[in-house]
């Protein structure tokens, strides 16, 4: 039995697309074919998705947490609340990602998430994006210093030959980290340049390695000065990198992140929320690392009245960007889709509407709220 999506105006992202019916076979997406021409056999399921945009489904590569469950707690419940929460926000894939850590709670994680059933009414954890605990405390917001250390082969071979770990932050500058990201690349392992103060030349030393995304830009990082370029300097203008950005308004200004598109291109800018548990509750004082987090008007903050992470989801990030970028919504939606795909190697299974990808998908509807969100051909949330 197939599925058929019909009456929606579809961004792929690349193109925008009308009189057309998409069509979910087994899991994945079996054409876009125009609706004159999309046979139907009687029991297909067809959703009418008159007046809606269909748009591939968003991917968070950069979030500890959602609904009061951190990826932390290493415990199943944990992860299948997040993915249940990004489902209802959009999200059909995301890196569940740590903190630093001491290293058992942080191997206990990592194994908990590798070994979790994928949620039957959730986005899918495709793996764990390891932030620390190899980073720069002069830069470690609200990374507990207490934790981070200098990279050690007896604790990241382990990591390297999961299988699960997908993506890996770092601070080049920390001794043992240039030989991490040798061997992690070699293993198929993406890196990040983040909570670091690493210079230009460092930092592209590092990229000639086979880094290729920054952490939160600006955020966490030597940053940008005419004589001295800094990390920012270079991730700004080497091509190789991926820039993540949170565009809540509050880590970066929106002219930021105006700048950061322009300077990078929607080809190499990734939306990422960087959200803690406290996404979508109340304000109050939340647990992060260890440490009480502040929430006052949706923005967290440690006690030194640092930020620590976000309570933004995926969607409203898009929103933002549109707002702040001056962009389509085709465009802002590429940086949350098919660009976050690219940098993780997943390009044409994921972030795409196209025959052969993935059936990950949204419908939203005039102001870009999500109505449903189909992973993998199957309803994970839809808007009653």
């Amino acid at each position: 039995m197939a599925t058929r999506i019909t009456n929606g105006t579809l961004v792929t992202p690349h193109e925008t697309l009308t009189g057309r019916t998409l069509v979910v076979e087994a899991g994945r997406i079996a054409a876009l074919a125009p609706s004159g021409q999309a046979a139907a056999d009687l029991d297909d399921q067809v959703l009418d998705a008159q007046g809606l945009w269909v748009a591939p489904g968003l991917i968070d590569l950069h979030v500890h947490g959602s609904a009061g469950h951190d990826m932390m707690d290493a415990t199943p419940e944990a992860i299948h609340g997040m993915a249940r929460f990004f489902a209802q926000h959009g999200v059909t894939s995301f890196l569940a990602t740590t903190v630093s850590a001491p290293p058992q709670p942080l191997r206990q994680a990592i194994e908990n998430a590798a070994r979790c059933p994928v949620p039957a009414d959730g986005a899918h954890p495709l793996g764990v994006h390891v932030e620390g605990p190899h980073l720069n405390p002069a830069y470690g917001g609200a990374q507990p210093p207490q934790y981070l250390r200098n990279a050690d082969p007896a604790e990241y071979q382990a990591w390297l030959e999961s299988g699960f770990v997908r993506l890996i932050t770092v601070a080049p500058e920390r001794a043992g980290s240039l030989m991490l990201i040798r061997r992690g690349v070699e293993a198929g392992v993406e890196f990040a340049v983040g909570h670091s103060d690493a210079s230009f030349e460092q930092t592209t030393e590092a990229a000639d390695l086979g880094l290729r995304q920054a952490t939160h830009t600006f955020n966490g990082m030597l940053g940008l000065h005419h004589r001295s370029p800094g990390t920012v300097g270079a991730v700004l203008t080497d091509d190789r990198i991926f820039a993540q950005i949170i565009p809540d308004g509050v880590h970066l200004h929106p002219a930021v992140v105006k700048l950061i598109v322009r300077a990078k291109g929607r080809a190499r800018t990734i939306l990422i929320t960087d959200a803690m548990r406290a996404a979508g509750l109340e304000d109050g004082d939340y647990a992060l690392a260890g440490e009480t987090i502040t929430v006052r008007d949706g923005v967290c903050r440690t006690a030194a009245g640092g930020l620590a992470g976000s309570t933004l989801t995926l969607d409203a990030a898009v929103r933002n960007t549109m707002k702040f970028a001056g962009l389509s919504l085709g465009e802002a939606l590429t940086m949350a889709t098919a660009t976050p795909a690219e940098a993780m190697g997943w390009s044409g299974r994921k972030g795409v509407l196209a025959p052969g990808a993935d059936a990950d998908l949204i419908l939203l509807d005039t102001d870009l709220n999500i109505r449903l969100t189909m992973v993998a051909g199957r309803v994970a949330f839809q808007a009653s």
